[in-house]
């Protein structure tokens, strides 16, 4: 069973909300979030309520501020729990156009730099055919951060992103 616990201040200090299922909008419990303790399961939390905004991937864990998540601030206000198959296998593949145009790459494991792998630039649109993954803005895993489940993805505003810039991605495991 997952469970979250969202605490107003650093350190695990302040006023508390806990959730054990998904939450569309804590924020009237907590006027921000400096820091979260992940006891169970993975998580992704966002920034505005209903699953909208800027959006953070947890595993179990203490993050004793919100820079330990690669926060760009305090405020959250939504969470959903991370459901796994059992044996969940990864495969993704991934297209330097739109609507899986252009030049395909395919995966199985994780990608710190997009560029020196596959020496493309950006990824524009893709198909998680296994697994759950999460794209990032920047290379090795840092920068803004993008769940997604199985599925396609035709363009960027699919998964979250205002544009195609993907440089990194990995696996995420229980």
């Amino acid at each position: 069973m997952g469970k979250i616990v969202f605490y107003e201040d650093k350190n695990f200090q302040g006023r508390r909300y806990e959730c054990d299922s998904d939450c569309t909008d804590f924020h009237s419990y907590l006027s921000r979030c400096n820091s979260i303790r992940v006891d169970g399961g993975a998580w992704v939390v966002y920034e505005r309520p209903n699953y909208m905004g800027y959006q953070y991937v947890l595993n179990r864990g203490e993050y004793p501020d919100y820079q330990r998540w690669m926060g760009l601030n305090d405020r959250l206000c939504s969470c959903k729990m991370i459901h796994f198959a059992s044996g969940t296998q990864y495969k993704i593949q991934l297209y330097d156009n739109a609507d899986f145009a252009g030049q395909a790459f395919e995966a199985t494991d994780d990608c710190p730099s997009i560029l020196e792998r596959f020496r493309s630039r950006e990824v524009h649109s893709c198909k998680v055919l296994e697994g759950v993954w999460v794209f990032y803005e920047h290379p090795n895993y840092r920068g803004r951060q993008y769940l997604l489940e199985k599925g396609e993805y035709r363009k960027p505003v699919d998964w979250g992103a205002v544009c195609a810039t993907v440089q990194s991605f990995r696996r995420l495991t229980e």
